[in-house]
């Protein structure tokens, strides 16, 4: 099988990585990171203008139309180059269920507006209570006869603090497990009832708890069929992992190269420390690591590509093997760097910080070794 880029994913990837290289400096990074939001503006008006936002919409609507391997060289690129601005929570969660299933010219306004990267949204679906267990809502909208009141808490939304925009899941009947019964709203940050407390997270990036008390939505705010959230929610959720994982990808792949970078370069016993045979072994072992985690990556974007029923048992799968090769990695950088690769200085300790988090998003590794054994073998 062929894993070639075609011609235009190439240009996409040049494209990324000298944007990064020239603009994307890891100085500024961390002056960005402490701000308020925790990224630029200025460089999301300019993801804006290379037509990075449209990638993963549809032709119709604007879009470029581009498939889930398109996206997962862009979030590589974004993995190599430590990106903050909130391209998950904001093109590949938020805005991929509002262009799926909004209708109507206020959700056609919507997804414009956050093509051209006017608009920040965000898909609140963590409670306090349901860990990894999406299904665990106890967040509910009571229906009116025109419109939905809403009450509940949602934790950890994924650019929460800037979103205007909130991709909402409420139970709308069943109990606190059931998988039906839950509904997609879409809700004004701005509007009455509203709380975030934000919260800086250790990669740099913000998150936050959201709490929503009597909040009342048109009847139209509705996403997709009332009662059926999961069947909206189930496919972006596995291509937003395919995503997280390819950004992982990219980090790997940085730190197994700075790494050997600096060992030709660190000097013990007069000599660089890379002669030692047992330091090359170790960082073999690290390149084996990350061809690992890209080969079983190709292997889900083709399986979900292709509609393959055993799909989301490969993603259950490569997000297990990603999380444990990647903190087998992260642990390797930082033992061969010494001590200064947990400083603030340095950028290795920051991919590692970045690393951790993707693992816990939709699923770290335990979660996922015990989804893909329960998908495949039933227990």
């Amino acid at each position: 099988m062929d894993f070639s880029l075609t011609e235009e994913q190439a240009l996409l990837k040049n494209s990324v990585s000298k944007y990064i290289n020239n603009e994307y400096h890891f100085d500024q990074r961390q002056i960005r990171s402490a701000t308020a939001e925790g990224f630029s503006r200025d460089h999301w008006s300019s993801f804006a203008e290379l037509g990075w936002l449209t990638i993963p919409f549809a032709e119709d609507i604007g879009g470029y139309g581009g498939k889930i391997e398109d996206t997962a060289v862009l979030m590589e690129e974004f993995g190599k180059g430590l990106v903050l601005e909130p391209y998950l929570a904001n093109i590949l969660l938020a805005g991929q269920l509002l262009a799926r299933g909004g209708q109507g010219d206020d959700a056609t306004a919507s997804v414009a507006s956050i093509m051209n990267g006017s608009r920040q949204s965000a898909l609140a679906v963590f409670e306090r209570q349901g860990r990894q267990n999406l299904a665990d809502v106890l967040t509910t909208a009571k229906s009116n006869s025109d419109s939905y009141t809403l009450n509940g808490t949602k934790v950890l939304v994924l650019n929460g603090g800037a979103a205007q925009t909130l991709v909402v899941t409420a139970r709308t009947s069943g109990g606190q497990f059931d998988g039906t019964g839950i509904s997609l709203f879409v809700v004004d940050a701005s509007q009455p009832g509203v709380a975030k407390i934000i919260i800086p997270m250790m990669d740099g990036s913000r998150v936050a708890h959201i709490r929503l008390s009597d909040v009342t939505v048109p009847a139209g705010a509705l996403l997709g069929e009332f009662d059926q959230a999961w069947s909206l929610l189930e496919p972006v959720i596995l291509e937003a992992r395919i995503a997280i994982c390819a950004e992982a990808v990219g980090i790997m792949d940085t730190l197994y190269r700075k790494t050997v970078q600096y060992s030709k370069t660190r000097k013990q016993f007069g000599v660089a420390i890379g002669s030692f045979q047992a330091l090359q072994h170790r960082m073999v072992d690290m390149f084996m690591a990350a061809e690992q985690s890209r080969s079983i990556l190709y292997r889900a974007i083709c399986e979900y590509q292709q509609g393959d029923s055993s799909a989301a048992a490969t993603i259950a799968a490569m997000k297990a093997v990603i999380g444990k090769h990647g903190r087998y990695i992260a642990e390797e950088a930082i033992q061969l760097h010494g001590g200064m690769g947990m400083t603030d200085e340095l950028d290795i300790g920051h991919y590692v910080k970045r690393a951790m988090m993707l693992n816990q998003l939709f699923g770290d590794a335990d979660d996922s070794l015990r989804e893909f054994c329960i998908t495949t073998y039933g227990t």
